[in-house]
Formats: structure tokens, sequence, C-alpha cells
């Protein structure tokens, strides 16, 4: 039985998801989940610009900063990862691999990589 959403795609778009794999279909579901929140894909954020982004955490790390604690979080949003950094904490409930947030923040480039130190988050609920 065709779903609601199935019924809207043309053509093209229906022959093009019946020929994409799981995880291209979950990064283009994470994709427009995140721009429903009003978020920027995170292959868009700029550094040393503020940022909305919206994803999923697909790791969390405790990595120690300058003899400091810091908890670090993998984001993917379907378009790439971002790392957001909380310094001097060790863990923060509902910080887990699996859960969506939204943050924003600072974007910065650090090692190669877009960070976000101390963001401002939101947890959002399962099934938005």
């Amino acid at each position: 039985m065709a779903s609601g959403d199935d019924r809207r795609l043309t053509l093209a778009q229906r022959i093009r998801r019946l020929f994409s794999s799981t995880e291209e279909l979950d990064a283009e579901e994470l994709q427009e989940r995140s721009e429903e929140l009003g978020a920027t894909p995170v292959k868009e954020c700029a550094d040393r610009c503020r940022a909305v982004v919206a994803g999923t955490v697909r790791t969390v790390t405790m990595q120690p900063r300058a003899g400091a604690p810091a908890l670090e979080a993998e984001l993917f949003d379907g378009s790439d990862t971002l790392t957001l950094v909380w310094l001097g904490r060790r863990k923060i409930h509902g910080i887990e691999p699996g859960r969506r947030l939204r943050a924003s923040g600072m974007v910065t480039t650090a090692e190669g990589r877009r960070v976000i130190y101390n963001p401002k988050y939101e947890l959002i609920a399962s099934g938005h």
C-alpha cells in the first residue's frame, strides 16, 4: 500500500528511490527533517559563522582538552557531519548515539572538521 508521500513522488523520484541504497535514503530523510526544523545543512555551514544545525548523534566521546574534560558528539544531518564539543563536561543527559537534536552556535574548523563549541541544543522527540 502506498503512503501519502509515495503518491506525491514524480516518476523520476520513484526510479531514483528504487535504485538508492538504504544509507542514501536515510540521509535524504535526515536532510528533509533538518530543513523542517529550520536548520542549515552542515555541508553549507561556513567557518566563523553562526548556524543552526539538526541531525542525529552518531558517536559520543569524552576527550580531554588541555587537561579539562570535553564531551564530543558527532552530529550527522544527511549532508555531512559536524562535531559538537561541550568543554568542561563529562556527560550530558540525553546526548547519546541515535538521539536527534538541534544545536546552534559559532561554526569553526578544527583539524579539518566543522566544530561548534559549547552549543545551545534542543533534544528532538522521536517521531519528529
